[in-house]
């Protein structure tokens, strides 16, 4: 996804000074968010859909999550760091919990399998882009 970068840097308030590690978790952050709308669709699909209730309502949450989060981490007019920052914890704790529970029924279904590592991926790039924020390392944000 190299058009978002691309996309990102030459906004006028960025001049090309960008951050990578919030660039990289709106990536991870709407890949995300995909992956987990076709987790709780195929959850939805499975014989067994009752006992994949509480994955779907997490995958779900974590889903939108993930969309706010990629869409305010995207955002570089103005600043607004405190409110990044929290969406970035906040979406860090939704793909943990959506990860834990798709674990729990990855042996048994591919699909919790793959949501799962994407979850884990998301919650590592959120962790690390709200502390590059938090740290005040963060180029191309407006302080």
């Amino acid at each position: 996804m190299h058009h978002l970068r691309e996309m990102i840097s030459a906004h006028p308030d960025v001049r090309g000074d960008t951050n990578d590690a919030l660039i990289r978790c709106v990536e991870e952050c709407y890949a995300c968010a995909q992956s987990c709308t076709s987790c709780a669709d195929a959850c939805l699909a499975e014989d067994m859909v009752a006992d994949l209730r509480q994955c779907i309502r997490l995958n779900l949450d974590c889903a939108d999550i993930c969309l706010a989060s990629g869409s305010v981490g995207t955002r570089r007019t103005g600043s607004n760091e405190q409110v990044i920052v929290a969406t970035l914890e906040a979406c860090a704790q939704a793909c943990a919990r959506c990860a834990e529970e798709c674990e729990r029924h990855a042996g048994m279904h591919e699909h919790c399998r793959i949501c799962a590592e994407t979850c884990r991926r998301c919650e590592q790039a959120c962790r690390d882009a709200a502390q590059s924020v938090t740290a005040g390392s963060d180029s191309g944000i407006q302080h």
